[in-house]
């Protein structure tokens, strides 16, 4: 991990008091680290400038994963309104909430590529987790991925062999896209553990298609489920109370202790090497040598 974190990192609390933290996002915009606490129904933001952490909002419908728009806008995941939705000043509006004309699960976490187009994972956490949104039901009858044209406002599920995706993430050169199976997680408050803790990865064709499915790696112990990948090519996903990194190939770099059951994570910092990490109760933050892949093709 030497070439990956600097000289001495060590993993920095830089705030607590959550229920269950998710979903980190650098906005630069406001210079902060913007996150989820999914059962207490808010955002939270730590500003780099002063270290000030505290509530950003309230009753924001369990929102869960985002990530930035290619203009700067904020792209989340919400399991209560069972949508993908964009947050532009503080008004949130509605990108997707349905497919073949029936509603989604729980869009989970959520990516954009360079073109624009919106790719995100749609398990079931959040109508059948009684914390985590709304109960409802399964209306399409499965767990997708899906890729969103918002020019057009095409649908298409592009990853339909996952047990329970959630995490997702492209390569550098976005001919990649790999996908966390956390289904060794129960689906429901009172499930027993499932099995599925791989990442998979497929080969992205023409910008709009996936194929050449195949187990990229295998996380124990624990389960993938944030998914972040740096410009070098390597993959930071969760293991438990630790992150680890993998090569392209899925052996792995190495891994670090976080101390808490890790959900997230994403880099940015004003160099963009910070990684923010998301785990349980708090967010923490490691310092870095790299930057996210979104840097190679698209800065922010």
């Amino acid at each position: 991990m030497d070439d990956l974190l600097t000289a001495g990192a060590a993993v920095e609390r830089l705030g607590g008091g959550m229920t269950w933290a998710e979903g980190p996002l650098w906005v630069p915009a406001r210079r902060a680290v913007r996150c989820s606490d999914i059962p207490g129904n808010r955002v939270m933001e730590w500003h780099e400038p002063t270290g000030a952490w505290g509530v950003l909002a309230e009753d924001v419908e369990f929102t869960n994963g985002r990530t930035l728009g290619l203009d700067g806008e904020v792209v989340q995941c919400s399991h209560g309104r069972r949508r993908v939705e964009v947050e532009r000043d503080g008004v949130v509006t509605g990108l997707v909430d349905a497919w073949r004309g029936h509603r989604l699960n729980s869009p989970n976490d959520v990516v954009v590529r360079s073109d624009g187009t919106v790719w995100f994972t749609d398990p079931s956490y959040g109508i059948h987790r009684r914390a985590e949104g709304h109960p409802g039901e399964e209306e399409y009858g499965g767990h997708h991925v899906f890729r969103l044209d918002p020019a057009t406002g095409e649908l298409d599920a592009v990853v339909t062999d996952v047990a329970m995706p959630n995490g997702l993430a492209f390569s550098p050169d976005e001919r990649v896209l790999y996908v966390a199976d956390s289904s060794r997680a129960p689906t429901r408050d009172d499930d027993p553990p499932g099995e599925g803790h791989t990442v998979h990865a497929y080969d992205v064709v023409d910008g709009r298609r996936c194929e050449g499915g195949r187990v990229l790696a295998e996380v124990d112990p624990g389960l993938p489920d944030g998914i972040r990948v740096d410009e070098h090519g390597h993959v930071w996903t969760t293991a438990d109370t630790s992150l680890v990194v993998l090569r392209p190939d899925g052996s792995e770099v190495g891994r670090v202790p976080v101390g808490e059951v890790v959900s997230n994570l994403c880099f940015g910092g004003p160099g963009g090497t910070d990684v923010f990490v998301t785990a349980s109760t708090s967010l923490y933050r490691l310092r870095a040598r790299v930057r996210d892949a979104t840097h190679v093709l698209a800065p922010r």
